[in-house]
């Protein structure tokens, strides 16, 4: 099969990536420019700006779009985001915007409601479902962590099948350029299910560094994420997924990458070899 049979030539018109600066949104927009298809980064430091607080910009940056990949930050679990995606698809919808992907979350039944503000909208929609990203240890919120040596978060011995953000961009790049993923929900996660125990373990190995996993109270690592300077969104994120979504309801392995994409997603060893090889887990001085 030729690529030619597989891209959708409806989808050659413009393309808004929010979170044009996170780590889908970023991966997302030099895979479509390496395409060679147009698109408009939406984020707040771009032109025309996006910023999920300041609906009177959001005309400037739909006009003459035809699809979107939506990415509410910080999480759509956090109090407001599903009154925030359904004003943005309903103004979606007035621009003609044809294909809209969302970035959703596992076992979160705020993520599902804006799911369903999404496939209700009368748009095109594939929605991509994931687990925690593996750069949450190298991009995200752990990173310091490890570099200190010692990922201290909340005792938590459920296994997670994590999942890397560039199989999400790829995915998601496909849904957006490719027919055949109108209407899917993509449950993606890596190949395998890993306890953190075992993840400070994978980054031992592929750093050459002791790592260790340190089991917290929950309102301790509360508190110490809240006195590192975190933003009190990520604080409140990082305790509701901690004390809920972390329960075992995820502890499964889904086919997503693989229906999506026709290969199987990275395992987090390769990505933790990757991670290793960028320096970024290099003792801080």
């Amino acid at each position: 099969m030729s690529p030619t049979d597989i891209e959708d030539p409806s989808a050659q018109g413009l393309i808004l990536v929010l979170g044009a600066t996170g780590k889908t949104g970023r991966r997302i927009a030099a895979n479509l420019k390496a395409k060679g298809r147009p698109i408009r980064e939406g984020s707040r430091s771009a032109y025309p700006s996006f910023d999920w607080n300041n609906e009177a910009n959001w005309d400037n940056c739909l006009t003459g779009v035809e699809s979107v990949y939506i990415n509410y930050a910080p999480d759509l679990a956090i109090p407001g985001a599903a009154d925030s995606i359904r004003a943005f698809v309903e103004r979606a919808g007035q621009h003609g915007v044809r294909r809209l992907v969302l970035l959703s979350g596992r076992g979160e039944d705020e993520a599902q409601a804006c799911e369903r503000i999404v496939q209700d909208s009368g748009i095109d929609w594939t929605v991509v479902r994931a687990s925690w990203f593996n750069q949450n240890f190298s991009e995200g919120a752990f990173t310091e962590m490890v570099q200190a040596g010692q990922i201290r978060l909340p005792a938590v011995d459920t296994p997670e099948p994590w999942v890397d953000a560039d199989d999400i961009a790829d995915v998601v790049v496909a849904a957006l350029t490719e027919r055949g993923h109108d209407s899917e929900i993509y449950e993606v996660t890596g190949p395998r299910l890993l306890t953190l125990a075992q993840i400070a373990s994978e980054i031992a190995t592929a750093s050459g560094r002791e790592v260790t996993y340190v089991p917290v109270l929950h309102d301790r690592f509360v508190s110490e994420i809240a006195a590192s300077g975190a933003p009190k969104d990520v604080v409140w994120l990082l305790d509701y997924l901690f004390a809920s979504v972390l329960d075992g309801r995820n502890a499964y392995l889904a086919d997503g990458v693989q229906r999506a994409l026709g290969r199987p997603p990275k395992d987090f060893s390769e990505y933790a070899q990757e991670g290793a090889k960028t320096g970024v887990w290099r003792a801080v001085a």
